[in-house]
């Protein structure tokens, strides 16, 4: 009787290790997407901001509650290269970022 009994705690302690595993794995696999796109009229305004200052070029993604600016707009230009625009809440330039380079350029 006792081993019958070291096997039902074996069990329900394994199971319990696996299904801790799983919510941890879940918690930082799944965690908080912080990249959200920028919607409706704010996408306008951002858009219409980031294409102004690079001067043309297509907008090829966007972010909400980025880490340098209330806005991020990402800029393909015409040439093939990519632009980060970072924007204020008001949709004024913060500064940019050549994806490529990786340079920064502060505005102001």
């Amino acid at each position: 009787m006792k081993r019958k009994g070291k096997w039902i705690v074996a069990s329900v302690a394994s199971v319990a290790l696996i299904g801790g595993g799983t919510g941890i794995a879940l918690a930082t696999a799944g965690g908080d997407d912080s990249e959200k796109p920028i919607t409706g009229s704010a996408f306008d305004r951002a858009s219409a901001a980031a294409l102004a200052h690079t001067g043309g070029g297509k907008v090829t993604d966007t972010e909400v509650g980025d880490e340098e600016g209330y806005y991020e707009v990402e800029v393909t230009l015409d040439d093939g290269k990519q632009t980060d625009v970072h924007l204020d809440k008001d949709f004024k330039v913060l500064s940019t970022v050549a994806d490529s380079e990786n340079e920064t350029n502060d505005e102001g």
